[in-house]
């Protein structure tokens, strides 16, 4: 059994910066012993600690998908500590990543069924690797009707733009993308706020159609009303809570809500789950 406390060394192999203000940049490390990747077996939604040595950890959800072969990406946002030494080092560095932690998205269990994808900011990383993942050829034919609603604070907050533009081309996705708001006159999307927009595109609910959330807090709060006016039932709407991730494995304690540790019972939960927990930590 891996020891939850060691991490895998990793190399960078590629930063990309994701956004024009140079806060969110992309960060795809390679294994260093080809046998950790194995290893590091992770499914869409799960996160891992980034580890530096002498400068600490960071829960990070892991944007790369398990088809995605021979790396693990990460989009990262500069905030703290640790994620500014990880934005100052340079391809080649290395160091270390711990996980996979936390319970995926229930893909396996959503088979046949139509997906509404709704996210925002840079919490969008663990939806991208689930798109990433139900569009892979081998696995398309498994769902039904895909729905992309992300949104962003203005255009050049966007992430992943060159694979939001190949998605759009698609016939078997819908995309909806929309910012708050922009003085840009060459912008050709939605723009409202993620909720507003929900309202507007999303397919009504019926017994067959789940709805898979990951994005601030406000933006949770406010498209949930939405959807419960679209029908969605609470069991078929699934959240992540990563924003509350802290040491991954329970030890701390200071991801809990009520009795649930998020990093162990979390960070995925169907809306039907949260209910029975303190509303006003959720």
């Amino acid at each position: 059994m891996q020891n939850p406390y060691k991490a895998y060394p990793v190399r960078i192999d590629s930063i990309d910066v994701a956004t024009e203000d140079k806060s969110l940049r992309t960060f795809t490390f390679v294994f260093l012993n080809p046998e950790d990747e194995q290893k590091f077996a992770y499914e869409s939604g799960q996160f891992a600690e980034l580890s530096i040595p002498g400068k600490g950890e960071i829960p990070i959800g892991i944007a790369s998908s398990p088809t995605e072969k021979g790396f693990v990406r990460f989009t990262v946002f500069r905030t703290g500590l640790v994620t500014n030494h990880l934005h100052n080092m340079k391809v080649g560095d290395i160091m270390g990543v711990r996980g996979p932690l936390g319970h995926p998205y229930p893909l396996k269990d959503l088979e046949g069924k139509n997906i509404v994808i709704i996210g925002a900011g840079f919490a969008f990383t663990t939806l991208r690797s689930t798109i990433v993942y139900m569009l892979n050829p081998e696995n398309r034919s498994r769902f039904g009707k895909i729905d992309v609603i992300y949104g962003a604070r203005n255009p050049g907050m966007i992430l992943y733009k060159d694979e939001l533009t190949a998605w759009e081309q698609r016939d078997d996705i819908n995309m909806h993308i929309t910012v708050d708001g922009t003085d840009d006159p060459s912008w050709k999307y939605h723009t409202g706020f993620v909720p507003t927009i929900t309202e507007k595109v999303a397919p009504q609910a019926d017994d067959n159609t789940y709805a898979i959330m990951c994005g601030p807090p406000m933006m949770l709060k406010f498209t949930k009303p939405v959807l419960d006016k679209l029908g969605y039932k609470h069991e078929n709407i699934i959240l992540s809570l990563e924003n509350r991730m802290k040491c991954g494995i329970g030890i701390c304690g200071r991801c809990n809500i009520g009795k649930e540790l998020i990093c162990k019972d979390g960070p995925v939960f169907t809306l039907a789950q949260l209910k029975h927990m303190p509303e006003e930590d959720t």
